[in-house]
């Protein structure tokens, strides 16, 4: 079977961030069971997953609360459109729950399916808005480089990861980047944060004069930067940054798709580095993953926008046959019924200061050049020279050497170019907190001997 499996996988399977061709030759490691952060694989291996899958299965792979709930909605009523007027009970309940949870007051939600659907959403929201308000010509939107905020045509032309845009002719026309706010990198020589946070704020307010305040509709930020590589944002930088977008009336949009729900030690990314946002974006932890939901909040402001164009025009025009989907909404309740039982976030802020001390304990490793994160998200950078801050050849692929050093280790981390980066499920302990410290720590070590074994790092 296994055999039979991996044969089929390679000859039908499309697998995302994926060397399609090295597929072929390797195949895939093929998941069979999951218990509490573990998983298996179907060669009987266990892995503690210290990725929560894609940064998301938040409660593990064994929670019978969530099992339950959705067996229940499919008995009940396991599909129903949200189109024209019809809703469900789960759906009502579970945008009441969020408008209450929101790090600042909403208004109303609409649902989707995943991240990139929401923020899809959001730039279509954002354009109506400003038509609904007498502002068509606000088109353009800003992100910063090294975002993610997905893989649709319009969310990945606001991801700044050169990949998601190489032969796809992305990014489309009016979609600005500019800089990613990591210190370490971007910073200058003799800079502090705080004025390495006023160089950007004062970037940003140039790009928006150069291209016409008139002309822009929203600047999109995660709290915590995730696939660019657990980027925390330097002191002082969103209160600048939202000082602008506040002086050129530009709306700002919070991607808590990763953030969302615990994972920096709050609720929201928001409340832990002071965002305002006028529209949200959740995901990922919304279900903890065993469902596909996603949901859009947006403010009173745009929603009475929304309602008056919408009456002028006869009808709102956007949503998905799964919008609101009664069995994923049923779990997702059960979610935020667990979180808030079990004080999730309060947890992942206790836990995830341990994971964070044990990480910097490791900065004085040789390959180790910058330990950065919040909560229960954290990333390694790797370096050639500490004192440089110089990187490793890229075709060296040091990062994924040490990740899947790790993963021989039976923790499963994740690398992004040169960084190694973690975001456990939000039930770890602090005792399986250690083993992820071990298993990397034996994962650096071990590449460190291998560099230096091929004359490519001297001690």
């Amino acid at each position: 079977m296994s055999n039979s499996l991996h044969a089929a996988d390679i000859a039908f399977h499309i697998h995302s961030q994926t060397n399609l061709s090295v597929h072929e030759q390797v195949g895939p490691t093929v998941m069979v069971r999951g218990e509490g952060i573990y998983t298996w694989d179907d060669k009987g291996k266990r892995y503690l997953d210290a990725m929560s899958g894609m940064w998301s299965a938040a409660l593990g792979y064994s929670e019978e609360r969530l099992t339950k709930a959705a067996l229940r909605q499919m008995q009940e009523l396991p599909y129903h459109q949200n189109f024209a007027h019809r809703s469900t009970e789960p759906a009502i309940q579970l945008a009441e729950r969020l408008i209450q949870l929101a790090p600042v007051p909403m208004s109303k939600v609409l649902f989707a399916c995943s991240g990139s659907e929401a923020n899809d959403t959001a730039i279509k929201l954002a354009w109506y808005y400003w038509s609904a308000v007498g502002q068509p010509q606000r088109r353009k939107i800003i992100s910063r480089n090294r975002a993610y905020h997905g893989t649709t045509v319009a969310s990945a032309s606001l991801t700044g990861l050169p990949h998601l845009h190489q032969d796809f002719g992305l990014p489309l026309p009016g979609f600005l980047h500019v800089t990613c706010p990591h210190y370490y990198r971007e910073g200058l020589p003799g800079e502090s944060e705080e004025a390495f946070s006023t160089r950007l704020a004062d970037e940003l307010e140039a790009l928006i004069l150069r291209e016409g305040a008139e002309t822009i509709a929203a600047f999109f930020a995660e709290p915590l930067m995730g696939t660019g590589g657990v980027i925390t944002p330097p002191a002082g930088y969103f209160e600048k940054i939202q000082k602008v977008l506040k002086r050129h009336s530009i709306l700002l949009v919070a991607d808590e798709v990763i953030c969302g729900f615990g994972r920096t030690g709050n609720w929201w990314g928001s409340q832990t580095y002071g965002l305002k946002p006028d529209m949200l974006t959740c995901a990922k932890a919304l279900s903890a993953s065993y469902l596909p939901i996603s949901a859009l909040m947006i403010s009173e402001d745009i929603y009475q926008a929304m309602r008056s164009q919408s009456e002028k025009i006869g009808v709102f025009g956007h949503g998905y046959t799964y919008g609101g989907h009664p069995v994923p909404a049923a779990v997702a309740l059960e979610c935020l019924n667990i979180y808030l039982e079990r004080r999730l976030p309060e947890h992942a802020q206790r836990v995830g200061a341990r994971l964070g001390a044990g990480l910097r304990k490791l900065a004085d490793h040789p390959l180790v050049g910058e330990v950065r994160g919040e909560g229960l998200m954290w990333g390694v950078e790797l370096v050639a020279d500490k004192a440089n801050k110089t990187a490793f050849p890229r075709e060296w692929k040091v990062g994924l050497a040490v990740s899947q050093q790790t993963e021989a280790n039976g923790v499963t981390a994740r690398s992004l170019n040169d960084s190694v980066v973690f975001a456990p499920p939000l039930i770890i302990t602090e005792a399986e907190v250690d083993l992820v410290l071990e298993a990397f720590s034996k994962g650096l070590d071990a590449t460190l001997d291998k560099l230096v074994a091929q004359s490519r790092f001297n001690r």
